[in-house]
């Protein structure tokens, strides 16, 4: 034991500076929960596939498109399994996205200008080359619709990969392709809203935007009961929902009202906090339960009091939601969207302008659009390379932004109405996703691969 003990210490990494540990560990947490997730996400993929392949094929497209009515008093809305999973919990993911966003702007790689100049000149670069790929080679027919599908970046199927090279790959490189990933979701939520949402109610999209503004000013007066901002939520769901707008919308801008102030500063915590232990500490009284110890209950309640005062609703919400949207509603999502019957018409449907429009969007469109755009910011100046991290990096990293899976499975169920062209796009996106994500993973693995005698790569923690 002790000899398995000692290995596992020399295994570890050295520890960073305190201070930089600190900085750091939002960001590892959200980092190893999106990389599991991926882990999840890939399984429920494989099992849609299996599914809709298998001699119960059929049961796979019933079992989704059954109804679902869920009513308060008179008022009911119903529909199928797939589109509560769609428009409902999806909204959830997006909400988690807009907590994402919110937080890399106030504190993140968006805080400042120069640094957020990198990731938004690359997503920039990543979105708008592969929608002109895909427009150049599906002009002039109905298929142009799908033109949003290659824009998107799966970023918990792109960590994943990232997270299967270990300490190898830098960290630096791992919060570029996060924040590059939640620009280009910033930019999938644009184009959801203004180009495919269809016959908008304005009576209920102004409603929707009023709650909005209520939520907003109630931050503002400091109320900070997640509860409120949850029930208020809901209804601002249901407007967007009737207005044609699509709801998952909804969950972005109810992000940003959320609170991401504290009551109190650390400093003000650790200092009344080392009072409430010392306090504790005296009450201390050998062989009395901490249950009849009213003392110690008191400084147990004012503690975790004083613990949640020192966090902003927005990373608790974040904290709290996080696991649920990594490990269950992208899954299933995933679960009932990836299901493609595979039939003798596989090859025609793969050689198809959508299918093929859609592969070379996400592979040459994405590793070009977001490498020559940020070599270009860096050439003129205006913003430079993280450390440790190098333009090789980047273009390896552009393969693994091709991995468009989730954001770009949803586009697509947005852009095709008709089964046909839903399926070719699915093949298309799970086509491109396989190879940008095996290549990504094969040149990360070889850029970042130890030099005998020379320096170690920067290490991941």
């Amino acid at each position: 034991m002790a000899a398995h003990d000692t290995r596992s210490r020399l295994a570890e990494p050295a520890p960073l500076a305190p201070a930089l540990s600190r900085v750091l560990a939002p960001f590892r947490t959200f980092t190893r929960t999106e990389a599991s997730g991926g882990i999840l996400l890939f399984l429920a993929t494989v099992a849609a596939l299996v599914w809709a392949n298998s001699p119960w094929g059929d049961s796979y497209v019933d079992f989704w498109r059954t109804e679902l009515a869920i009513g308060v008093g008179g008022s009911s809305m119903s529909m199928d399994f797939a589109h509560w999973i769609n428009n409902g919990l999806m909204a959830i993911f997006f909400f988690v996205v807009g907590l994402e966003i919110k937080r890399e702007v106030l504190v993140g790689e968006l805080a400042t200008l120069r640094q957020a100049l990198l990731p938004i000149s690359a997503a920039v670069g990543g979105a708008v080359l592969p929608a002109l790929v895909y427009v150049v080679m599906n002009g002039g027919s109905e298929d142009v619709r799908g033109w949003g599908v290659p824009m998107a970046t799966d970023i918990a199927f792109a960590l994943g990969v990232m997270a299967l090279l270990g300490s190898r790959v830098p960290t630096a490189l791992k919060v570029f392709l996060t924040a590059l990933a939640i620009v280009d979701d910033i930019i999938a939520v644009l184009v959801i809203a203004v180009f495919y949402s269809s016959g908008i109610a304005w009576n209920y999209l102004l409603a929707g935007l009023v709650l909005l503004g209520l939520l907003g000013i109630a931050n503002r007066l400091h109320v900070r009961k997640p509860l409120v901002y949850a029930l208020v939520g809901i209804v601002v769901w249901v407007m967007f929902e009737e207005s044609g707008v699509h709801a998952t919308v909804a969950g972005v801008l109810l992000a940003m009202t959320i609170p991401a102030r504290t009551r109190i500063d650390s400093a003000e915590f650790v200092r009344r906090s080392r009072s409430l232990i010392n306090d504790f500490e005296r009450c201390e009284t050998p062989g009395r339960s901490i249950l009849s110890n009213h003392e110690h209950q008191a400084a147990l309640q004012e503690l975790e009091t004083m613990t949640e005062n020192v966090q902003s609703p927005m990373q608790r919400l974040e904290h709290l939601l996080l696991p649920w949207t990594a490990f269950f509603i992208v899954p299933l999502f995933a679960l009932a969207n990836a299901g493609v019957a595979i039939d003798g018409g596989f090859v025609d449907d793969l050689s198809g302008s959508i299918s093929v429009g859609i592969i070379v969007g996400l592979i040459v469109g994405k590793q070009v659009g977001i490498t020559l755009m940020t070599w270009l910011m860096v050439r003129l100046g205006w913003t430079s390379l993280p450390e440790g991290v190098q333009m090789r990096h980047v273009y390896a990293t552009s393969w693994l932004a091709g991995i468009g899976f989730t954001m770009s499975l949803f586009v697509a169920d947005l852009a095709f109405l008709d089964e046909e062209r839903l399926n070719a796009a699915k093949m298309g996106i799970l086509t491109a996703s396989i190879i940008a994500g095996t290549v990504g993973f094969a040149l990360l693995r070889w850029l970042t691969r130890p030099v005998a005698g020379g320096p170690k790569p920067q290490n991941a923690e």
